[in-house]
């Protein structure tokens, strides 16, 4: 006992190793903070990264490769049309390659970066390069290349899914058997529609029709409109729902070549007329900033967090999708 008081630090020396680190503690965080308040300041937090991907590391000139990955909705959308807009305003991005590797989504959201893409390639060419997926919104957005661009598919790519869907789940068996009843309060006969512990009345499902049948002429007329060899007949015998492989897909016209990311890369230099060496072929990737993950984990942990993804859950949304989640319905209840 008597050792152990012997080595035991001086009370005062103590205090100061405590105030020395909380100290550090302070300044660590003072760091995270001016870090912070000087991007906002000289940049745009929500601004692309620019990364090399390859060609020449000192060329001006530029390839910007825009990545469409995972299922087409926010918060993905909004990096897609950022990373858009960036490849638009720099000047030294002679021509964009849009890599696709997508099951679709949303239909709102495919047609936005749809849209996006057509003001884009009137004033710099446009290929769409098709990785293992590229269906339904996926092959809307690749559309994006117009009459002039190409689009390529990798041998192994899956596309098509020409069509349009609300997911919905009747639950009225299992209401039955727990003993629910749903009885709303709504101010007119189609508010609660698509209510899954009903069936459709034919009114409903004649009200709902007529929208999904406007998104669904909206996708065949994109592709008609885009695919020089094909006209509105043709892509509606196609637009079946059913999905299509690289060779199916280029028998139907809906790609131009079977290849990989260098040969779509390679139809880019020559639409531009240059060689590797010439150019800096770059990628755009978003960082979220050190605020955005504190409060997206503030968000997170907020009380009604649960309660509003429940209810965002229910909202019905008409999707350009391929995925067994669309199968989630009481019936027929989609257009292709």
């Amino acid at each position: 006992m008597a050792n152990a008081e012997t080595h035991r630090p001086p009370k005062r020396r103590r205090w100061l190793l405590r105030l020395i680190f909380i100290a550090l503690l302070v300044s660590i965080a003072l760091n995270f903070y001016f870090y912070e308040r000087y991007k906002s300041y000289f940049t745009d937090g929500n601004d692309p990264i620019e990364h090399f991907h390859s060609g020449s590391k000192v060329a001006t000139d530029k390839i910007a490769v825009i990545k469409v990955q995972g299922v087409i909705m926010a918060p993905n959308t909004q990096r897609i049309l950022r990373r858009i807009q960036q490849a638009k305003d720099d000047k030294d991005v002679k021509a964009v390659l849009l890599s696709i590797n997508s099951p679709g989504g949303a239909v709102a959201d495919s047609h936005e970066i749809y849209h996006r893409l057509v003001e884009l390639r009137e004033t710099k060419p446009v290929v769409a390069h098709m990785k293992s997926m590229a269906a339904s919104g996926g092959l809307y957005v690749a559309m994006g290349a117009g009459e002039q661009g190409k689009i390529f598919a990798e041998p192994t790519t899956w596309t098509g899914s020409i069509g349009v869907i609300i997911p919905r789940m009747q639950m009225i068996g299992l209401a039955e058997k727990v003993g629910v009843e749903s009885t709303p309060i709504k101010t007119g006969p189609f508010k609660d529609a698509l209510s899954p512990f009903r069936e459709l009345t034919p009114a409903e499902q004649t009200v709902w029709n007529n929208i999904i049948d406007q998104a669904f002429d909206r996708f065949v007329n994109v592709i008609a409109d885009n695919r020089v060899e094909l006209n509105v007949k043709e892509v509606r015998k196609l637009a079946t729902g059913q999905v299509y492989t690289a060779d199916d897909a280029l028998k139907n016209k809906l790609i131009d070549k079977i290849g990989y990311e260098e040969a779509a890369l390679d139809e880019l230099l020559t639409r531009i007329d240059r060689k590797p060496e010439d150019v800096r072929v770059i990628t755009y990737d978003n960082q979220e900033t050190l605020v955005e993950i504190l409060l997206g984990s503030a968000q997170a942990s907020h009380p009604d967090a649960q309660w509003q993804f429940a209810m965002e859950s229910t909202v019905p949304r008409p999707m350009y999708c391929c995925s067994w989640l669309s199968g989630l319905t009481s019936g027929p209840f989609g257009r292709n």
